[in-house]
């Protein structure tokens, strides 16, 4: 039966260890040993081959294990994830703000991934690209291991089109459209990102597709892919990405708001069909909104 829980997998560091079991105790110090013995008798730790491995199999160095992460009390995250195209190579689908791409702190049941390989059964789903938690919008997937790679060189090579909506303040006195480039490099805390002076290392052009009274709706097409470059450069503009809680300024840490989500929307993937050569355009059926998606 295939698990929604995508596993993880640890190449076995170098060291003394006797056992499998010691050393993943050793690598992750923070899960109690009953806890990985616990994971073993529910077959939830396997080999290379899928089969479970036990208490006492032999540790070598290198050894690939899979093991499926879990958290206590994960939090349920509300939307519906809906798959916009699939083929036998590629899956589209839309994610709703609030919900991770893949499993990472205490997220692993609720995740795009996860919610994913439940519904279609394909357990070999790689995401291409990822989008931030907060944003909504498309995501693509590779189904098929043996054409993985053709999909992924099209980030690698920057030969795939990426358009965002937002809502922001007005720039009234700011000529669009327009091209920014900026230095993007690690803030404080450790997970915001800052602009900086420098070499830039980021670029996205910015037009305004709708003037409002409060918010503008701003289209984005990042030609680099920064960590939060939407976010970071927008706040530096001085239009900061309506409901953002890491910029211009770090708000207090809280549950997420689902009438307060990020108006930040992954609208639009354009490239050639790496293996067909056919053009494709892929469009967000979600919407930007005060209330919501």
């Amino acid at each position: 039966m295939t698990t929604s829980i995508p596993a993880s997998t640890l190449h076995l560091p170098p060291g003394d260890w006797s056992t499998v079991l010691d050393c993943l105790c050793d690598h992750f110090a923070t899960i109690p040993r009953a806890q990985w013995l616990d994971r073993i008798a529910r077959g939830r730790v396997l080999d290379a081959d899928g089969a479970p491995i036990t208490a006492h199999t032999p540790y070598r160095a290198g050894m690939p294990v899979r093991y499926f992460r879990e958290v206590a009390d994960e939090p349920a995250i509300p939307g519906e994830v809906r798959i916009v195209f699939a083929d036998e190579h590629l899956l589209v689908a839309d994610k709703p703000p609030f919900l991770p791409v893949t499993p990472a702190g205490a997220y692993v049941t609720q995740t795009l991934l996860a919610r994913l390989v439940a519904a279609t059964g394909h357990a070999d789903l790689v995401p291409l690209h990822r989008i931030d938690r907060l944003t909504r919008g498309l995501v693509m997937l590779s189904i098929r291991p043996d054409t993985r790679d053709a999909y992924q060189a099209l980030f690698r090579e920057r030969r795939i089109g990426k358009v965002y909506e937002a809502l922001a303040p007005p720039l009234p006195d700011v000529t669009f459209p327009l091209v920014r480039r900026s230095r993007i490099e690690r803030g404080e805390p450790f997970f915001r990102m800052r602009e900086a002076a420098g070499e830039p290392n980021s670029e996205t052009r910015i037009a305004v597709i709708e003037r409002g009274d409060a918010l503008w709706r701003y289209r984005l097409q990042p030609v680099t892919g920064r960590k939060h470059q939407l976010r970071v450069q927008m706040a530096g503009l001085g239009a900061a990405i309506a409901n953002d809680p890491l910029y211009p300024e770090l708000q207090p840490e809280g549950p997420d708001d689902p009438a307060r989500p990020l108006m930040l929307l992954a609208r639009e993937l354009v490239f050639d069909d790496p293996l067909s050569g056919e053009p494709r355009r892929f469009c967000s059926r979600l919407s930007l909104g005060e209330g919501g998606p």
